[in-house]
């Protein structure tokens, strides 16, 4: 079966605003998840969605004052995706992610104790310090690591949902990735076996409008990207990427139908991520227009907002998700400032084999 939304040539530097280009919250009509409400339920999306973004503008402080080195490729805007995403997972699926995955990492359970050492280098981090802002990692939540190869997580997480599928084991494998990696052989040669082989894969487009600074238009003949996946005989559809609600409710929607093993799910997220490609990027390729009107469905807003209309957001409610993660990140550079480096008698660990554990 294939499902594609309606063919779209035009360019999309506006935000989504209906149901006519993208599933929305409107079409989101099934209830909570979990027993606690969906005023509960929103509260635990808003917490998580702040989470991230909090994080990230920690990490952007602690860049300016050299405490955190390398590359650092920020989510801001982008915190609905993961949210959303992560909420339709188990703890048995799968994650791969890209260079740009602080908030796929939190929004897996990775504690900020974790990721925020792994961004200082420090042997506490998730990585034990060794990856840095592009590789976070942890086998334990199945979370297989952020990649600085633009699509190199696509065969990746082709491997691991066959593996899976090979175990007889009802596990999901979720894969993220952005729209300049339409351009790879990568993506192709993913989706043809993942359709050929009805992989239990789950295809997550971060369209976020450009590819490092490339917009969109100028790198791909075709935008409409949802329609060029459904091409490999995939269920494939658009999403208001900046609506956390309405890419849970899309999130469900494919995991349920790839453990009906339906095969390989593909959403394209329409998003927007308010700072530059990178922390050394002067983000001259984009007008400050367009990202004021992107800030307008700032997706933190926007559940805020529908929360009040609704009277599900306490006077007082929004001060203390606030100051609870100030505390959790305010630890976590604590922690992280006071972890210890890796020795450099350690500079091979990880890299070869011993001829002890060969022999073993």
């Amino acid at each position: 079966m294939t499902v594609a939304r309606p063919t779209r040539t035009k360019k999309h530097s506006a935000p989504p605003t209906s149901g006519k280009e993208s599933e929305t919250a409107k079409d989101a009509s099934a209830g909570p998840p979990s027993g606690r409400g969906l005023a509960g339920h929103r509260t635990d999306l808003l917490e998580s969605m702040l989470r991230i973004r909090r994080f990230e503008e920690r990490c952007v402080e602690l860049y300016s004052a050299a405490k955190i080195r390398g590359f650092v490729h920020l989510y801001i805007g982008e915190e609905a995706v993961a949210v959303g995403i992560n909420e339709a997972l188990t703890p048995e699926d799968a994650v791969v992610s890209t260079y740009r995955e602080h908030g796929h990492a939190l929004a897996r359970g990775i504690t900020a104790e974790a990721v925020m050492a792994e961004m200082y280098g420090r042997t506490t981090g998730c990585s034990g310090g060794r990856g840095g802002s592009m590789h976070l990692f942890d086998a334990g939540r199945r979370f297989y690591g952020g990649n600085a190869i633009v699509a190199g997580g696509l065969p990746l997480a082709a491997g691991l949902a066959l593996a899976d599928h090979m175990r007889g084991q009802p596990n999901v494998t979720c894969c993220f990735f952005g729209d300049g990696a339409f351009a790879e052989g990568e993506f192709h040669e993913t989706a043809n076996l993942a359709a050929l082989w009805r992989l239990p894969l789950l295809l997550v487009c971060e369209n976020n409008l450009y590819a490092m600074g490339t917009a969109l238009e100028r790198h791909e003949a075709q935008t409409d990207l949802a329609m060029r996946a459904a091409s490999y005989g995939m269920v494939a559809w658009a999403v208001d990427g900046m609506d956390v609600e309405a890419v849970e409710h899309a999130a469900r929607r494919a995991v349920e139908g790839i453990r009906t093993g339906t095969g390989p799910h593909f959403l394209e997220l329409r998003t927007y991520r308010f700072r530059a490609h990178s922390m050394y990027d002067p983000d001259r390729y984009r007008h400050k227009a367009e990202v004021e009107r992107w800030k307008e469905r700032d997706p933190i807003s926007l559940l805020t907002d529908r929360m009040r209309d609704n009277s599900e957001l306490g006077d007082g409610e929004p001060a203390r998700i606030e100051q609870r993660i100030t505390d959790e990140i305010d630890h976590a550079v604590e922690a992280a400032e006071q972890a210890p480096e890796e020795p450099v008698g350690h500079l091979l660990h990880h890299v070869t084999s011993s001829s002890a554990e060969a022999v073993r």
